[in-house]
């Protein structure tokens, strides 16, 4: 595995999230240690994926966006860019996109070290959806996010699955991803 890219990531989670959930998603959703854990594990990931990726999605820093929000933050997403009613799990808004109608790169502040990264963009997943889906899955909150977190990284990086071939495809490297045990 090639060595990690810098990674300049902005992560949040909603105060408002359940107490309940909070603890079962352990330390992914803790405001302050979850900072930690998501940088190191995108890093990681990142390192996995830049020899597969399209050569303008190659850099040697990045930055992105993750955020823990419940239903309520996501469905109002949901409705507003993908016109569609009800939470959903994970949402990507990909920087990157081609689909952004000639707008110019996304501008950002140069870095300390003079490497200015490639903003990627956001992902956006509901805890409230995940821990739904968890036991569906057969596993812990813990393992969906960080299941739904490679799904929405993979989205920025120009990954899609408009049929069923390509969503098969993109759930085997999800699970490639994210079968290194998730010790954050």
């Amino acid at each position: 595995m090639a060595a990690p890219p810098d990674l300049d990531l902005a992560f949040s989670t909603d105060p408002d999230l359940a107490a309940e959930l909070l603890a079962a998603a352990g330390p992914w959703a803790d405001p302050l240690t979850g900072a930690e854990a998501w940088h190191a594990r995108v890093e990681e990931w990142l390192a996995q994926l830049i020899a597969e990726l399209p050569t303008h999605l190659q850099a040697p820093a990045y930055s992105l966006g993750l955020s823990l929000v419940g239903d309520a933050e996501i469905a109002a997403l949901n409705t507003d860019w993908r016109s569609k009613d009800g939470p959903t799990d994970v949402l990507a808004f990909a920087a990157q996109d081609d689909d952004l109608d000639g707008a110019p790169p996304m501008p950002m502040p140069a870095a300390a070290d003079g490497i200015d990264p490639l903003e990627l963009g956001d992902i956006v997943i509901s805890v409230d959806t995940a821990a739904r889906q968890a036991s569906d899955h057969g596993h812990n909150l813990e393992q969906e996010l960080l299941f739904l977190a490679s799904h929405g990284l993979l989205h920025l990086l120009g990954w899609d699955h408009p049929d069923d071939a390509s969503l098969v495809a993109m759930l085997a490297r999800q699970d490639q991803l994210v079968k290194v045990p998730a010790e954050p």
